[in-house]
């Protein structure tokens, strides 16, 4: 039965009353849902009169971290304002988000419409459709989609947002960081097919995507491509996905331009590292074993592109046993880089003393920029305690440790930022659905 989650007595925390309006909106736009479950029903008695079938949902997190650092954030992701750390000891922007979800289905025709709010790089939680697509189920074995899609890369690809699914508070930040854009628009196939009790569904996709980051600052990816094939057998699941795009960002513009008027050696620069129409590859493959009582799960990813996004592998393996409604997890995250986290840039000696202390600045400020590149470990052990039907209360710890000059996923670092420090995080999430 669908209801509504809340805190007796208490109103939902502010960061998240954007969310709680789209909730309200989605939920206005089904006219009636418990009605709309009526006209499913008559849909699939053969009623001629029946009209489409709507379901509305949601999904959301109430989170609070804790991280050690003071000279950085911790965050779930790049595209966060803030987090925990640096700006402040106790963070709720970590894992916090409302999502809603409208479904919409007749005969051979489905649409959905998902909206989600969770803390942007502007700070605020301005609520953001992630997907609103349509989908034609052109045979039983073939579905055509087409509108804005979960891009199909790593495990988690369709509920990576909707904590309640997962073991653990959030997505392995050293793999899932690695995409942090989660959906495309654009067009999609996928083919399902099965040889004995294996299951298979082989989808491709082509799309693009135009995300503003703060002020005038967006990302483009654009020519997006790629295939995803996954399989399930018995209690085993796997995926393996290969995605190309070019990508555009206004990061670093300012140093990349001014590089440019120190000559050919400053150009060779700013085309080595400038986010300008430079392609990305990306590979994964990840495998999920849950018999019921215990669980396994494994992915790992390389991403490569000819810019300050570097050349990175990604892995993580994780499990955990179920006791009755508690479920004590253990998980190891890595992410490391290919090729140099630094350059000497251009070169100081001839220069005059206003334009050394220039290019100087430029350098360091290039340096800053590949040390985003992240090399980074972490350890993590959390309990998950079902404490309801659709709800899940988690605590988590994790160890990690950035090294080789890296920042790692951490963010807002100072340049007064030293790699190889040990940083503690502590998580609390509740986890609903509805």
């Amino acid at each position: 039965m669908t209801h509504l989650f809340s805190f007796p007595g208490k109103a939902l925390p502010a960061a998240l009353r954007g969310g709680a309006l789209a909730c309200g909106l989605l939920a206005a736009m089904t006219g009636n849902a418990l009605a709309g479950g009526r006209a499913g029903a008559d849909a699939a008695a053969g009623n001629p009169s029946a009209g489409p079938a709507w379901k509305f949902s949601g999904f959301g997190t109430l989170g609070a971290v804790y991280a050690s650092v003071r000279n950085a954030d911790f965050s779930s992701t790049i595209l966060r304002a803030n987090g925990a750390g640096r700006s402040e000891p106790w963070s709720p922007n970590v894992d916090s988000r409302l999502g809603a979800q409208l479904d919409l289905s007749q005969g051979r025709w489905s649409a959905v419409l998902q909206v989600v709010s969770e803390q942007n790089m502007e700070g605020n939680y301005r609520p953001r459709v992630e997907w609103a697509n349509v989908k034609y189920q052109a045979t039983p074995d073939l579905a055509l989609r087409v509108g804005r899609i979960a891009l199909p890369v790593f495990l988690a690809a369709d509920y990576r947002k909707v904590g309640y699914t997962m073991a653990w508070v959030r997505p392995p930040v050293e793999v899932y960081g690695g995409l942090p854009i989660s959906s495309s628009d654009g067009v999609d196939a996928t083919w399902r097919w099965g040889a004995g009790d294996t299951r298979h569904a082989t989808q491709a996709f082509f799309g693009r995507t135009d995300t503003r980051l703060f002020d005038d600052r967006r990302v483009e990816a654009h020519g997006i491509a790629g295939l995803s094939h996954s399989i399930e057998h018995g209690p085993l699941s796997a995926r393996l996905s290969a995605l190309t795009a070019h990508l555009t960002t206004g990061i670093g513009e300012e140093i990349f331009t001014a590089l440019r008027a120190f000559g050919p050696q400053g150009v060779a620069l700013a085309e080595r590292y400038a986010i300008e129409h430079k392609r990305v590859s990306m590979v994964s493959a990840g495998f999920s074993y849950d018999p019921g009582q215990w669980f396994l799960n494994a992915e790992a990813g390389h991403a490569q592109t000819h810019s300050l996004l570097g050349r990175t592998t990604t892995m993580y393996a994780g499990g955990g046993y179920r006791f009755a409604s508690l479920t004590p997890y253990l998980g190891f995250a890595k992410v490391r880089a290919h090729g140099a986290t630094r350059d000497p840039g251009l070169p100081l000696a001839g220069l005059p003393a206003r334009a050394r202390a220039t290019a100087s600045a430029l350098n360091a400020g290039l340096n800053t920029y590949l040390g985003t590149i992240p090399i980074q470990t972490t350890l993590s052990a959390g309990l998950r305690w079902d404490l309801a039907r659709d709800a899940a209360l988690k605590v988590q710890y994790d160890r990690l440790r950035p090294t080789d000059g890296s920042r790692g996923t951490l963010i807002n670092t100072p340049s007064s930022f030293r790699s190889g420090e040990t940083v503690h995080v502590g998580s609390v999430a509740l986890d609903f659905v509805f």
